[in-house]
């Protein structure tokens, strides 16, 4: 066999385990991406507007009618509340921040004006007790469908199998007759 080529190892026809790992990951992989692109395109799109309209409304919503009950600046008709809708875009051009806009209002009518509770305070309280609720209700669901599950099953006594049994006769009597 002079001058004949020394032959390359023949591959197998079986794919490598690597082969194989990256066959099953990429779907997950690609799941994983379009949910990162979900996500970015979602935080990108959500951020509220900074147009000084977008903000009056945005404010109008934050802030409580002082005379009424259960309804915002923007849902009452009341003077009151005509009168901050009117006050709120003057305090924009002005250039105050909402946050010293809801300060002042605060200042003038206290907590209550705020339609969502304060961080702090028995704000925390108010944030708290609904988070507090579903955890103990979930951590409660929970150790019962284990203690239930865990329950042992009664076996059947012969007297009871003995009923079944007569049971069965009954309605297979009743259904030979028809």
């Amino acid at each position: 066999m002079l001058g004949s080529r020394p032959r390359a190892p023949a591959k197998s026809a079986r794919p490598s385990r690597i082969d194989m790992r990256s066959r099953k990951l990429l779907p997950w992989f690609a799941r994983i991406v379009v949910v990162i692109v979900g996500v970015l395109v979602l935080v990108v799109r959500s951020r509220p507007s900074n147009s000084p309209e977008a903000r009056a409304t945005r404010l109008e919503h934050q802030l409580a009618c002082p005379v009424c009950e259960g309804q915002s600046v923007a849902d009452s008709d009341s003077p009151q509340s005509r009168a901050i809708r009117d006050d709120i875009p003057r305090r924009i051009a002005a250039g105050q921040s909402d946050a010293e806009i809801r300060a002042f209002y605060v200042s003038r009518y206290t907590e209550r004006i705020l339609e969502t509770p304060s961080n702090s305070g028995l704000g925390v309280v108010a944030w708290g007790l609904p988070a507090l609720a579903v955890i103990l209700g979930a951590a409660s669901i929970a150790v019962a469908v284990r203690r239930w599950s865990r329950a042992p099953r009664l076996k059947a006594t012969d007297e009871d199998e003995d009923i079944v049994r007569r049971a069965r006769d009954i309605v297979g009597e009743s259904r030979d007759d028809t």
